[in-house]
């Protein structure tokens, strides 16, 4: 069986889920459950900037991981997918972040340090905004979708410039690099 990693940041902005399956060759099934799979998790109440959930469809065999700031939005991640027809398992990999005040303080910095620089201000206005913040114990990871190289670096640099940030990972995708890999 064919296996496809999917982000659900990244799939969520810039790739529609049937034109991921149609150049990637998957069958209507497998193309089916990652769109259902992608949907349902898109749609969870609390999912918000802070989190980076990822799925990986095996056959009938969903496994979930990335990192939430809610035991909640784990749970009800497994349930969701779970209540999917077709999944027969799921593996629930997904990292609740351990909570930290200085943590949730870098988080809103971050936050507002990326999204009120007024080049990058456009990735906020979406309902689950493209520019997803992880924070574990004073470590950003910026996950998801920018147009360009340059706004991912503009993103990467005010990240830095947060106090209390020990190191910043950015693993932002770029059109280019989504479009290159969907095909």
């Amino acid at each position: 069986m064919k296996s496809t990693l999917l982000s659900v940041a990244l799939v969520a902005c810039l790739i529609p889920a049937s034109g991921w399956a149609q150049s990637k060759g998957s069958s209507n099934s497998q193309s089916r459950l990652e769109r259902e799979v992608r949907h349902e998790l898109l749609t969870l109440s609390r999912y918000g900037v802070f989190d980076n959930l990822t799925y990986q469809v095996t056959g009938s065999t969903v496994t979930l991981a990335g990192n939430v700031t809610q035991p909640v939005i784990k749970n009800n991640a497994e349930k969701a997918v779970k209540s999917i027809e077709g999944v027969d398992k799921v593996n629930n990999n997904i990292t609740v972040l351990p909570v930290f005040s200085a943590d949730n303080q870098i988080r809103i910095a971050t936050y507002q340090a990326i999204y009120g620089t007024p080049s990058l201000q456009r990735y906020a206005m979406q309902s689950i905004p493209s520019i997803h913040i992880i924070v574990n114990n004073g470590n950003v990871t910026l996950e998801g979708a920018v147009a360009n190289k340059g706004d991912a670096d503009i993103a990467a640099i005010r990240a830095k410039s947060v106090p209390g940030v020990f190191k910043v990972t950015s693993n932002l995708k770029t059109d280019a690099e989504l479009a290159e890999l969907a095909h």
